[in-house]
């Protein structure tokens, strides 16, 4: 009898040892991720050898100063003097206005600092105190903050997005997590900004991405704790609040005991509160003396440059002459809202947690584009869902993160962190198209589409060059600068109706997938 003839495109079945979930990427994921995360941080550390804020400006200096000024106050005074001008807290000169786990931070980093170079942190003494020693402690604390908390929270969050399998397919969720970790660590503008401008937004940009790390992990209670902190790390974190309590919410009504779910989050919320805000609860004046330093409404609408509503369109409508400040705390308060109502509707209705990462951006974007005395360092908070969305997303996320870094050049110009610029926004694109990369998602849209979407990309190259070769007017000395902010404002918006469509088809998306199965 002859024995059949085996078929030649069949192959033997993988020994049982070689198996994996489908989740898990093909190498060890550990080795990997330390190597990702150590290139990260030697990027931040060439960064930081650079210039800082206010570097040799005097008499205020810059964000640098303001930083360890505030390091001055909260290790030599009381906490209740922290937020109220005093003969040795003159608030003029870069007084305290962020919530109170700021405070503490900077009380932290002013005892190590102490410790090693007191002079650095004297009380009056030791105003606009610049020197390569105390510039290195500094560069240290945004460091091991940035280790400490973003870092962690990256790892957590590719781990709960792959392990979720959040809007990608089997083989992204083998290979695209290596290059979803880099997208999130190695972002252009938050590098720039903490580790050369120098800022700590990695702290609070952090428990923020630890929040929502939890948030798709469904360990909802960590995650509230979380988002609290960073709130009162930096109140620009409530851009966030709206996903997070319409996300919440709307799980929270599908579940047996809707009720309870609720009364559970809120008390993690206002317990976290009481904890952080205990020392400034004694009275009612004092809590108020630092909420009154959270709004600083008397600033007006806007101060610089900024891509958003109220600063592109005064060109056109004089907000701060034609109106007061409460009918325009009233004007943003109510465009905010409008801007983020659809997301937030969508969240309530049908909560996912793709919608909920498309919901964080549309929130955030909301707040940057039309809430009051916005900077352009807020850029930064609707650059983080947009990175946590890059395999989802990866031409709106190549293209945002430029938009974003080209609205910050006359910031990063001023600061001296020209070369940088360059080197940071040439190694994020070295990386985004790399060979493993997803930036070979095409999009379908057509050819005039695409000469209009390359227009503002020329206009940005041609401003690159013309803000450092070229004088402004004497007429209009910055006539360069509202140009960076034209054109930064036109792509923000498209990509903020973009991302708000494609949360709401996402209900489209979920309803023709149910009929089929139903057929």
């Amino acid at each position: 009898m002859a024995k059949p003839k085996k078929s030649r495109t069949s192959a033997p079945d993988p020994p049982k040892a070689a198996a994996r979930l489908p989740w898990q990427p093909p190498a060890p994921p550990v080795p990997t991720a330390l190597l990702i995360s150590l290139a990260a941080l030697l990027v931040r550390v060439l960064v930081s050898v650079g210039p800082y804020s206010g570097q040799g400006a005097a008499p205020k200096f810059g964000d640098y100063e303001a930083q360890r000024h505030w390091m001055e106050l909260t290790l030599h005074l009381p906490p209740s003097d922290w937020y109220r001008n005093t003969s040795d807290n003159d608030l003029a000169y870069w007084g305290l206005d962020y919530p109170p786990l700021s405070a503490y931070q900077s009380l932290l980093h002013g005892r190590i600092i102490n410790a090693s170079l007191p002079e650095a942190v004297a009380l009056r003494s030791s105003r606009g105190y610049e020197s390569p020693e105390s510039k290195l402690l500094m560069r240290w604390t945004v460091l091991s903050s940035d280790l400490l908390v973003f870092f962690p929270a990256a790892l957590w969050f590719v781990w709960a997005y792959m392990r979720g399998g959040i809007g990608i397919i089997v083989e992204e969720r083998r290979e695209g997590w290596m290059w979803l970790l880099a997208m999130v660590l190695i972002s252009p503008c938050l590098v720039l900004i903490d580790h050369g401008h120098f800022q700590y937004n990695c702290i609070s940009l952090g428990l923020a991405l630890g929040a929502i790390a939890g948030v798709l992990s469904r360990n909802e209670l960590a995650a509230s704790a979380l988002f609290t902190l960073a709130i009162n790390h930096k109140q620009m974190s409530l851009y966030f609040a709206p996903a997070f309590f319409s996300h919440l919410l709307g799980k929270s009504l599908r579940r047996k005991y809707p009720i309870v779910e609720v009364m559970k989050l809120a008390f993690v919320v206002l317990g976290t509160f009481a904890i952080v805000w205990w020392p400034f609860l004694h009275s009612y004046e004092a809590a108020l003396q630092v909420i009154s330093r959270l709004a600083p409404f008397e600033r007006g609408i806007y101060e610089d440059y900024v891509a958003n509503f109220w600063c592109s369109t005064s060109v056109i409508v004089k907000w701060k002459r034609l109106f007061a400040i409460k009918p325009l705390k009233i004007m943003s308060l109510s465009a905010t809202i409008l801007a983020f109502l659809p997301s937030f509707v969508q969240q309530v209705k049908s909560p996912s947690n793709l919608g909920f990462l498309y919901s964080l951006m549309n929130s955030s974007f909301s707040f940057y584009l039309f809430s009051y005395q916005v900077h352009e360092k807020s850029i930064l908070l609707p650059l983080l869902p947009a990175s946590l969305l890059a395999l989802k997303e990866p031409q709106m996320y190549g293209w945002f993160v430029y938009f974003a870094l080209f609205s910050m050049y006359p910031l990063i110009c001023r600061d001296q962190l020209l070369l940088q610029y360059i080197a940071v926004l040439a190694l994020f694109f070295l990386i985004y198209y790399s060979p493993g990369g997803s930036h070979g998602k095409r999009l379908n849209i057509s050819c005039r589409a695409k000469v209009v979407l390359s227009l503002p990309f020329l206009c940005s190259l041609l401003l690159h060059v013309t803000y450092l070769q070229l004088e402004p007017p004497k007429r209009y000395p910055y006539l360069f600068d509202a140009l960076i902010m034209f054109v930064s404002f036109s792509q923000f918006v498209i990509l903020t109706l973009y991302t708000n469509y494609k949360q709401w088809m996402l209900d489209t998306h979920s309803r023709s997938v149910g009929m089929k199965k139903d057929l």
